[in-house]
């Protein structure tokens, strides 16, 4: 009797550690599918849309705007026809609020990668402070973040694994905290650095698994060159330095600008795509834009993927405020 005990022991333990190693397996394969296994979003136009990595952005415009940005990345890349790629959709919105000596503003966002759903909400303030002919914005946002994953989808190394198949879907929710120094000289140069997931919460899916979230760092930073024998041409050099301090994500880009109306470019992001960008401002404070990834990495070889694409709207406005002429009557006439 006592040696049955003692099998049935080792059994158990073995069947724990195969059922661990199948679920790291699983997040490693998943998350590797992150270019340099970084977590936070991608984005080819994230000139369009700095809110979403430096919350000291908001309230730059000196007005209200409202944007949206949505990005389906590696295209046609399925695992057991199951379509597996990076989907990202964005929308945010902020203010110049001078009240309250800065910006408001607000970020959601979900983000599919594989069987894992990541849908977020963040809300900040940033002091917005006049140095040198420019404005530093001093940002911070909280937020909370429910990640979501699909264990039912895992492809186990025994079909019909009841370890595996039995976990069904799992969710957990997080609150994180990002900060944010952004600083404007207008029509003439940006600059920015910022963290995001600084508290790095961790998401307690499952007893065996909580997925931790990684504290990411970015630099920003773009030129404004207006052409002097053709003012209407402006070119707008910029880069985005992306780290987590275990690998790293550098982004190049360059876009020429025509008579604030149209404009188009060329991105690098190394060891990974080049992109193509297109964008328009059919009407007053209406902004279009599209960017289309030939990737260059492994992921884009023997057909795996067709590239990336991007777009992404964006509309500002002014709150008018109607000022009524006081009148007074003269005590002499009355």
């Amino acid at each position: 009797m006592k040696k049955k005990l003692i099998f049935a022991s080792r059994v158990y333990k073995l069947q724990n550690m195969y059922k661990k190693a199948v679920i790291l397996l699983f997040f490693i394969g998943v998350w590797g599918l992150r270019l340099y296994a970084q977590q936070e979003m991608q984005f080819t136009q994230y000139w369009a849309n700095k809110i979403s990595f430096n919350p000291g952005y908001m309230g730059t415009e000196n007005k209200i705007c409202v944007g949206t940005m949505y990005r389906n990345q590696w295209m046609g890349f399925k695992e057991n026809n199951n379509k597996v790629n990076p989907e990202s959709f964005t929308f945010s919105i902020h203010s110049l609020v001078n009240p309250l000596r800065g910006g408001l503003g607000a970020f959601l966002y979900t983000d599919k990668l594989g069987y894992e759903q990541n849908i977020g909400a963040r809300l900040g303030y940033a002091y917005r402070v006049s140095i040198q002919g420019g404005y530093l914005g001093i940002g911070l946002m909280g937020g909370f973040l429910n990640k979501k994953i699909d264990f039912s989808k895992f492809n186990p190394l025994d079909q019909g694994d009841p370890l595996l198949s039995s976990q069904g879907i799992k969710s957990a929710m997080t609150f994180d905290l990002s900060f944010g120094l952004y600083y404007q000289m207008p029509q003439k140069f940006y600059a920015g650095i910022s963290a995001s997931q600084l508290l790095q919460s961790a998401a307690k899916l499952d007893v065996n698994v909580s997925p931790k979230l990684k504290r990411h760092y970015y630099i920003t930073g773009g030129y404004e060159y207006a052409l002097p024998s053709n003012p209407s041409f402006v070119f707008v050099p910029s880069i985005l330095v992306k780290t987590d301090f275990a690998s790293a994500q550098y982004d190049f880009n360059t876009n020429v600008v025509y008579n604030e109306k149209f404009w188009g470019g060329l991105s690098y992001r190394v060891q990974d795509a080049i992109a193509i960008n297109l964008g328009l401002q059919p009407m007053e404070n209406l902004y279009l834009g599209y960017s289309y990834d030939l990737t260059s990495s492994q992921m884009g070889k023997n057909g795996r993927s067709s590239g990336s694409h991007e777009l992404y709207l964006k509309y500002c406005f002014k709150i008018k405020v109607t000022k009524y002429q006081e009148s007074y009557r003269n005590v002499r006439f009355m």
